[in-house]
């Protein structure tokens, strides 16, 4: 059964309770610095194949994994590039999600989808901020909708999408927009828009030459 809190319930009491669920396994939709997420602890892999389950999304798309920390991503990679470095400088915390290389043994092989490479994102306010730092584990957050449905801002269709399948939906009323995080990985001193979201492609071209799939 699904426990749904309103934004005027959560207390400090209550994020706790929320943080220790998602550190366990339990799947919590909450608002991210974008839209709507559903969330569990990245190290956990049954918890994170339950998130494909009940969105019915294609194991063959990876998770984005969010930290509330720098060492929570050192734990999870091999190393933080003089590229990925300046990219991390320039927009984290924020919202865009770096594709690094992951350490062996360390993360699910189904959160990047069996790929070497895991998409990071720092974040460093708000709720799910607290949510992270507080369960002190990485956490990964899809956005909240069935696969192929709207993206997860509208909080009337993610209760009745979710309803019974996720342990707990943080009610904080609708979100004004549906723009996703930048994805990039970087390859030969150059900078891959996987994805453009928030963080434009002017905006990364300032850093580095973007480099065209």
């Amino acid at each position: 059964m699904t426990k749904i809190i309103k934004q005027n319930q959560i207390d400090d009491t209550t994020i706790l309770e929320i943080a220790n669920a998602l550190n366990t396994g339990k799947l919590v939709i909450f608002p991210t610095d974008t839209v709507y997420g559903i969330g569990t602890n990245a190290y956990d892999e049954a918890a994170c194949k339950r998130i494909y389950e009940v969105k019915g999304r294609p194991e063959y798309k990876p998770l984005i994994v969010l930290i509330s920390d720098i060492s929570m991503l050192k734990s999870m990679v091999e190393e933080i590039s003089p590229l990925e470095q300046k990219l991390v400088d320039a927009f984290w915390p924020g919202p865009l999600t770096i594709k690094f290389k992951k350490k062996d043994g360390i993360l699910p092989a189904i959160v990047s989808a069996k790929d070497a490479y895991v998409g990071v994102r720092w974040i460093k306010e708000g709720l799910v901020y607290q949510l992270i730092h507080y369960a002190n584990v990485p956490i990964v957050a899809p956005s909240a909708n069935l696969s192929g449905s709207m993206t997860g801002i509208k909080i009337e269709n993610i209760i009745n999408e979710f309803r019974n399948k996720a342990d707990y939906i943080l009610d904080c009323g609708d979100i004004d927009s549906d723009i996703v995080s930048t994805i990039v990985e970087v390859k030969e001193e150059k900078i891959i828009v996987i994805r453009e979201g928030k963080i434009t492609k002017e905006a990364l071209a300032q850093i580095a030459p973007l480099k065209e799939e």
